[in-house]
C-alpha cells in the first residue's frame, strides 16, 4: 500500500482512478487543481504523485517544478499529451515516469510500484491491528471491539472509524471523509457523516458533547484520539 496524490482535473477520470487505485490498497488524495496538490504535498507526504498536465490554474510543467520544490515524492506524469520533446523536458525537470493516456489503473499500479522500488521507498504494509486506549479495529476480520467485547457496527461505521483510527490525531475534514469513505462528490452530505458519527458515538459509549475518541472540530471535520 502506498500514499497517493492523484492530481487530475478531469472529475469522471479522478473519480475512476481514485476507486480503482483504493480498490487496489492504497491511500489515495485526489484533487482537481495545481494549488491543491501543493497544498496535499505539504500536509499528507504523498509516497507517490500522479501529475496530470492540463490542469486549470497552472500547467503541469510549472507545477512539477513547484512540487520538486517541496518533496522529493516519485512522480509520474499522466497525460494525453504523446509529444517526445515533452516527454524528455519533463523528465529532465524532475519527472520519474511518464504515461500517455488512456492507460489502465493496473498499468498505472504497475508504474507506481516501480518507481518506488527504484527510489528506495517501497510500499508500506498497512497495519492489520489498530489500537488506541481500550479500542481494537482488526482491519483484515472488519472487527472492532472496546474494552475486549465486541461492537456491532454497519459495514459504513466500520469504515469509518478505520479511516480515523488511521490517522490518529489529524483532524479530518468532511470533504475527506466523503470522498475517501463514501466515494462521494464532496458536497451536500454533511447530514449523512452526522448520522453515521451519531450511532458510531453511542455504540462507542460517547457523545458529541462527551467525546472519548471522536473529537468534532466545529467547522472543519473530525479527530480520532485516544482517551487519557
Amino acid at each position: 500500500m502506498a500514499t497517493v496524490l492523484l492530481v487530475e482535473d478531469d472529475h469522471v477520470v479522478r473519480g475512476a482512478l481514485l476507486r480503482s487505485l483504493t480498490d487496489l490498497g492504497h491511500t489515495v488524495y485526489a484533487v482537481g487543481t495545481a494549488l491543491e496538490a501543493l497544498r496535499r504535498v505539504a500536509s499528507d507526504a504523498p509516497d507517490c504523485v500522479v501529475l496530470d498536465l492540463g490542469l486549470p490554474d497552472l500547467d503541469g510543467a510549472d507545477a512539477l517544478r513547484m512540487i520538486r520544490g517541496v518533496s522529493d515524492a516519485p512522480v509520474i506524469i499522466a497525460t494525453a499529451r504523446d509529444d517526445e520533446a515533452e516527454i524528455v523536458r519533463l523528465l529532465k525537470a524532475g519527472a520519474d515516469d511518464y504515461m500517455v493516456k488512456p492507460f489502465t489503473s493496473a498499468h498505472l499500479d504497475a508504474r507506481m510500484a516501480s518507481v518506488l522500488r527504484r527510489t528506495g521507498r517501497g510500499v508500506k504494509e498497512p497495519p492489520s491491528v489498530l489500537e488506541a486506549g481500550g479500542l481494537k479495529v482488526d482491519l483484515a476480520q472488519r472487527q472492532a471491539y472496546l474494552d475486549g467485547a465486541p461492537l456491532t457496527l454497519t459495514r459504513k461505521e466500520f469504515d469509518l472509524l478505520a479511516y480515523l483510527a488511521a490517522r490518529p490525531g489529524r483532524v479530518v475534514s468532511r470533504r475527506e471523509l466523503l470522498e475517501e469513505v463514501w466515494r462521494q462528490p464532496s458536497v451536500g452530505e454533511d447530514q449523512t457523516i452526522d448520522v453515521h458519527l451519531y450511532w458510531l458515538r453511542r455504540k462507542l459509549g460517547e457523545s458529541a458533547a462527551a467525546p472519548r475518541y471522536l473529537h468534532t472540530v466545529r467547522g472543519v471535520g473530525v479527530r480520532f484520539t485516544a482517551p487519557d
